[in-house]
């Protein structure tokens, strides 16, 4: 195309067009392509049908907007010689606008990349090029309409120009400034096809063409309105859409305004929007934090996944902009898709939990369960962990190790001449003068009752330094005290042992210090002793013991007794425990207490177990009513290789149902050997046999264990329960553990309940089960009739009321003098 044909195009325009009409024809292209992109921008994020709606209406007001400027822009034209139109070709001309129009926006939003802008706006300027030769085959002029070719293909690159450009400035379309762009972009592109296209005409006249009369007043109206009707319906369209975002947004808001957890909308690593609760952890208003980049700063996570969005569930710190302390918090995430909108797309939504309060009620759990409630001191599991990390200390330093056992020897004259207040302030004394005799790593704990240990590590050579201590410790503990006016005496005697001399295991080093404790009683208390060989008479009675309980597991001895266990809230029996008695022929009943830690010594706790299990599964599988059967199961028992193997056997051999097995753990059975310890819970309870923690509250890891496996119950140890109403802090661990098992949705079972009072409180407390002498005593399965067997109800009663007699009155604890 050359310069005569660019200066035939000028003075198309200048001479044979009305600029009213003109101006009329840009301004309808212009609103057409504005509401059009409008509406692409919510076609641009949706999905489905809704995208298809979207893309309908986007395609007719577009379409409608191009066709109607074509039509204006004819009615301008005034070649000088009369013209006209036929109103099929017009509106063939529509129905093209319309497909071309819903191809090319259809492609651009396929794939968000430059190869789909260029294509979508190859269509859309096809279809507009087709759209404008289409109407012209419907113009009827007095005259010969002669094409030239060249300004043809160059109308036909100029409106595909602009539609790309428009396309491409466009982009999503989600941002009013690239819509209008667009808009631009495209009307330029609209009309510069136009009048090129009307500057390849030349017309040649000839009287007799018969041009019909043209109705172009009324038509032009027809066409404006129609073509208003439609912009006006698809900016409805958005009005409405957005007027109902708003809305639902502002809903959004004020609920989250109310929630107690921290919200954040992110997207793209961008703070969007945010909460109140959010803010306040922040430390900041929300228009400081729109806009900043998320996690940059404010907050870090505890883990090293960086500031990942897919993450259900984290764990970090919250850093205030304030300068506030760093909070802690749990970090939930969820993708915002509603499928309808482009602007949820790759949005967000976090929650930020403050876990101040849960930390620092589980600190409060933790310290309850690892110190002795009383005093403060360690407790004896407590004591256990603390002393096997000295020994590893000593062993890699060479430093030296004594262990020493401490008895009060006037504690039970005060405990029973002026009451329990007065010995638990001797106890209290006592610890504190303990604690204040020693300085770390040294260290003082309890282990119950007057009994308490002091561990000494130093570089002082023994057994110089040990004695030196024992000295200052009776000293310390030689004065008496005076407790609401009253004078209580106060002595002491203590047994020594060494390490590694009496022993390199703390288990080891506890019973030599217990053997010379003894001794020193012996020889007139308020003295101390060291451990000596000729104390190991008692090990070699254990020693025969331990042979002597081989030979009755071989002979079967031992007999299984059963303790009921009644649901708290109206005493209905729910099962048993199983507990091994040892029938000897010359001792007579041996308690378990006595040989249990003699079999986990020696390694005959895994055929004494594997018996046990095996008797008591047997025996249930007899009884009438299919009630559950508890069975305890030692450390070694718990890290055999082929655990769920025997388990499996047993249930198939005894037909015992595994629903109605529950195998009980303690803390300290899981961490010999944790992972193959957990590995095979998880087999059991995959067999459907299921797992209780007992004695929980006496470890130090209770909290870590439940989050690592879901058990089934929780055992409050008995410790705890026989002080309720006599020690506040036993009664707040029991508080505690209940509360904590109903947040995780495990009962709870409490052992030892010994008396009315304590089985109302736990009642009162939402216990699930319990268990102790109130409930009922352990006895041979023989005698469970009435709660096994489907007797008649009268007889039930009768023997439930016998056996309530007999256990009404509470057990007495005697310390042995």
């Amino acid at each position: 195309m050359g310069v005569g044909a660019v200066d035939k195009i000028i003075a198309c325009l200048v001479n044979e067009h009305d600029y009213r009409m003109v101006l009329v024809a840009g301004v309808v292209c212009l609103c057409a392509s504005l509401t059009a992109f409008r509406l692409y921008s919510r076609m641009n994020g949706a999905r489905g049908l809704v995208r298809g709606a979207w893309l309908l209406l986007t395609a007719l007001v577009a379409g409608s907007g191009i066709w109607a400027t074509h039509f204006l822009a004819i009615l301008a034209y005034n070649p000088g010689v009369k013209t006209g139109y036929s109103p099929t070709g017009t509106m063939m001309s529509l129905m093209v606008a319309v497909f071309f129009m819903a191809a090319g926006f259809f492609a651009s939003t396929a794939y968000r990349d430059i190869g789909n802008k260029l294509a979508g706006g190859l269509l859309v300027g096809l279809g507009v090029a087709a759209m404008h030769y289409t109407g012209m085959t419907s113009f009827v002029t007095q005259g010969t309409i002669q094409w030239e070719a060249a300004t043809i293909g160059a109308s036909v690159v100029v409106g595909i120009l602009g539609s790309i450009g428009a396309l491409i400035a466009a982009d999503d379309a989600r941002r009013f400034p690239r819509q209008v762009a667009a808009a631009v972009f495209l009307t330029v592109g609209v009309m510069a096809l136009h009048f090129t296209a009307m500057g390849a005409i030349t017309i040649v006249p000839d009287p007799s063409v018969v041009v019909p009369d043209q109705l172009g007043g009324v038509m032009t109206l027809a066409v404006a309105t129609i073509t208003g009707l439609i912009v006006l319906g698809g900016l409805g369209a958005v009005l409405i859409e957005s007027t109902t975002s708003r809305s639902a947004l502002e809903r959004i808001r004020t609920l989250a305004n109310a929630a107690y957890e921290g919200i954040v909308v992110v997207q793209n690593g961008i703070i969007k929007d945010a909460n109140a609760a959010f803010c306040e952890l922040a430390g900041t208003d929300l228009e400081s934090l729109l806009g900043k980049p998320f996690g940059e700063g404010l907050l870090t996570f505890d883990d090293d996944l960086g500031v990942q969005m897919d993450a259900e569930r984290r764990e970090g710190h919250m850093h205030p902009v304030n300068g506030d302390q760093s909070v802690p918090v749990e970090i939930f995430a969820r993708a915002m898709d509603d499928g309808a909108r482009s602007e949820t797309r790759g949005l967000t939504v976090l929650a930020i939990r403050d876990l101040r309060e849960r930390r620092s009620a589980e600190e409060n759990i933790r310290y309850l369960a690892e110190h002795d409630g009383l005093t403060g001191l360690p407790n004896r599991n407590a004591l256990q962990a603390r002393l096997s990390a000295a020994l590893d200390r000593v062993e890699a330093s060479g430093e030296t190790l004594a262990l020493i056992c401490v008895d009060l020897d006037h504690f039970k004259e005060a405990n029973d001449l002026h009451g329990h207040l007065a010995g638990d302030a001797v106890l209290i004394e006592a610890a504190r003068r303990l604690q204040a005799s020693v300085t770390a790593p040294s260290f003082a704990a309890r282990l119950g009752g007057d009994e308490f240990v002091v561990v000494q590590v130093t570089d002082l050579d023994q057994p110089t330094a040990a004695a030196e201590l024992a000295g200052q410790l009776l000293e310390a503990l030689k004065e008496g005290i005076v407790y609401e006016g009253q004078d209580l005496a106060m002595a002491a005697s203590l047994g020594v042992s060494l390490y590694p001399d009496d022993g390199r295991t703390g288990e080891a080093l506890l019973a030599n210090a217990d053997m010379a404790l003894y001794r020193a009683k012996e020889n007139g208390r308020g003295a101390y002793r060291f451990f000596k060989r000729e104390m190991d008479e008692t090990i070699r009675e254990r020693r025969n013991l331990a042979r002597e309980l081989r030979q009755a597991i071989l002979d079967e001895d031992l007999v299984v007794h059963y303790q009921p266990q009644a649901r708290a809230c109206d005493g209905e029996i729910l099962g048993f425990e199983a507990l091994v008695r040892w029938r000897h022929p010359v001792r007579g009943m041996i308690p378990p207490l006595d040989f249990i830690p003699l079999a986990e010594e020696t390694g005959l706790i895994l055929p004494l177990g594997e018996w046990v299990l095996r008797k008591s599964c047997a025996e249930a599988a007899a009884w009438d009513k299919p009630l559950s059967i508890a069975v305890n199961l030692s450390p070694l028992q718990l890290n055999q290789p082929n655990l769920a193997q025997l388990v499996h056997e047993i249930l198939i051999e005894t037909g015992l149902s595994p629903m109605r097995l529950e195998l009980e753990v303690t803390e300290s059975a899981l961490f010999k050997d944790y992972q193959r310890a957990l590995d095979n819970l998880r087999r059991l309870k995959a067999m459907g046999v299921r797992i209780a923690m007992d004695d929980f509250g006496t470890g130090f890891s209770s909290l870590s264990t439940l989050q690592s496996f879901p058990f089934d119950k929780i055992k409050v140890d008995k410790s705890f329960v026989e002080n309720i109403h006599r020690d506040a802090r036993a009664t707040v661990i029991v508080k505690a553990v209940l509360g904590l098992g109903r947040s995780l949705d495990i009962p709870v079972v409490a052992e030892g309940v010994e008396t009315d009072e304590q089985l109302q409180f736990l009642r009162g407390e939402d216990c699930a089960e319990v268990q102790g002498y109130a409930i009922g005593r352990p006895a041979p399965a023989d005698t469970l009739g009435a709660w096994t067997n489907d007797l008649p109800a009268v007889l039930i009663a009768a023997a439930t009321s016998m056996a309530a007699e007999s256990t009404s009155a509470p057990r007495k604890r005697k310390k042995a003098a």
